[in-house]
């Protein structure tokens, strides 16, 4: 006899709301002491890093449904788009700890806002690639 309700990881991947919800605890659960909690009450900034942790939380849940269905069909299209929101992550990765630690950081005279905003141009990019191409 066999217990249905036994945990099976490989579930997580395949319930697209489980696998968005383990995301957003992670992400969270992560940012939670270094970045969250020393801003809480700094008014409307608390609500800018919110935004920058929205999307860092979609980038991770889109690239990981991206890379499943890669693996899945590997087709060409779905590899740009997984690449893309991989892209995604650095970009919104270094916009957070701009707006998180502003002014601190600088990578070979471009600020971190400067390459977060290249990357994302990038991730546009390989999104374009990736409608317009012909698989």
């Amino acid at each position: 006899m066999t217990n249905n309700h036994m945990f099976q990881p490989e579930l997580i991947l395949q319930k697209k709301s489980t696998l968005f919800g383990l995301v957003v605890l992670v992400v969270i659960g992560t940012l939670m002491i270094p970045v969250i909690i020393p801003h809480i009450f700094h008014g409307f900034h608390v609500v800018h890093i919110g935004l920058h942790i929205g999307g860092l939380v979609l980038a991770v849940f889109i690239t990981l449904i991206a890379s499943i269905a890669y693996f899945r069909l590997k087709t060409k299209r779905l590899l740009f788009t997984a690449i893309a929101f991989g892209i995604f992550i650095a970009a919104e990765s270094l916009l957070l700890i701009d707006a998180t630690w502003p002014s601190i950081y600088e990578i070979i005279e471009l600020s971190l806002l400067e390459i977060g905003h290249i990357l994302t141009i990038g991730t546009l990019g390989l999104l374009a690639l990736g409608v317009f191409r012909n698989d």
